[in-house]
């Protein structure tokens, strides 16, 4: 899927990888993508929850060798 921003949150533990994820979809236009990569296995559920709170979409989430990718849709 194509995406309009990444983000590289690896190596970063809660909470920064969803401050980070706040941060950038802030500078994205409504209806944007956002695609972000993490090796915090917390933040699976952080991406959730923020979504759920948020009201954007949280379109992907994928796992490959320990590393987590997900595609957020800023509303």
């Amino acid at each position: 899927m194509n995406f309009d921003k990444e983000l590289d949150a690896r190596g970063l533990n809660c909470p920064l990888p969803i401050l980070r994820t706040k941060k950038s979809l802030g500078e994205l236009q409504s209806g944007q993508i956002l695609k972000v990569s993490s090796t915090d296995p917390g933040s699976v559920k952080d991406m959730q929850a923020f979504a759920k709170q948020t009201g954007n979409e949280l379109l992907s989430t994928a796992e490959s060798g320990g590393e987590f990718i997900f595609l957020m849709r800023k509303h």
